[in-house]
């Protein structure tokens, strides 16, 4: 505006070309721009600071509400982070290729029992697993969870340099260590070899397990557990490089942990998978 003035333009011109009208142009002249709610600026860096990689507006705008105590909605907090710099990775198709352990039928396969409904009222009705490929100029590590779609925390995990029966065998054992006593939960996978093993089915159905899989190259037949996997490699892994293994290892044991217990989820009403899981105990 000044250096219009410096040069004689005729300002009183300016609405007319720009379109909009007179009283709207001078309108918003008087009101300059103001920080959008600059209090929990501060809050908001904490939040997203929590993982490497960030998190997205709904997920601060939920640690804001539940720990906080902050009147905010959603759309409030995307504002708050463009004037801050603070700028969460959008999710792109990469070069990567998922880690795929289907071999044909060889050994005992199952029917879709979910049939692509994930949800559930309660902890340990609906569980889904897969296994996830992380590389690294070391090597590659591979991640085998359970994820519960009630409670939507990952209830037992293993991470290993390779996809094999002993880390399914150490999986299961985590598994039915902290399966509830008397719990008869439908387990979801792919069609993996893994999945079809001898050595799988049969711990699966003497712990009274339903077994349930995807149809051959369906991967949203297995959906919920797949979104746990495109989170993961956002929040955690995209963009990084660990010295070895065990460091990578220790890593991501602590964001298994910090999305139980401090990832507040939508489906949850802002809780966290611990939260929602112990609820019914305290009532």
């Amino acid at each position: 505006m000044s250096a219009l003035r410096a040069e004689r333009c005729e300002l009183g011109r300016l609405p007319e070309c720009a379109g909009p009208a007179r009283s709207s142009y001078y309108y918003a002249l008087s009101r300059p721009a103001r920080p959008t709610r600059p209090e929990p600026r501060g809050a908001v860096a904490e939040i997203f600071s929590r993982t490497a990689n960030g998190c997205g507006h709904r997920q601060a705008a939920m640690c804001l509400r539940a720990e906080l105590g902050e009147r905010i909605v959603d759309k409030t907090v995307p504002k708050m982070m463009r004037e801050t710099g603070i700028r969460c990775g959008i999710r792109r198709e990469t070069d990567c290729h998922r880690y795929n352990s289907y071999r044909g039928v060889v050994g005992e396969t199952f029917g879709n029992a979910i049939g692509r409904d994930f949800s559930a009222g309660a902890p340990w009705l609906k569980m889904g697993t897969d296994v996830t490929e992380f590389r690294q100029p070391w090597g590659k590590a591979c991640f085998a969870p359970v994820y519960d779609s009630g409670s939507k925390e990952i209830v037992a995990w293993s991470t290993s340099t390779r996809p094999d029966m002993v880390q399914q065998a150490e999986l299961l054992d985590r598994l039915l260590e902290r399966m509830p006593e008397g719990a008869r939960p439908v387990l979801h996978s792919d069609m993996g070899w893994q999945y079809q093993h001898a050595g799988w089915t049969e711990r699966l159905r003497a712990a009274g397990i339903v077994q349930s899989m995807s149809r051959k190259g369906n991967c949203i037949d297995n959906g919920a557990t797949e979104q746990v996997s495109g989170h993961m490699k956002d929040e955690f892994f995209w963009g990084r490089t660990w010295p070895d293994f065990e460091s990578f290892k220790a890593d991501l044991d602590a964001y298994v942990a910090h999305w139980n217990t401090r990832r507040r989820q939508v489906k949850l009403k802002g809780l966290t998978p611990e939260e929602f899981r112990s609820r019914p105990l305290a009532a």
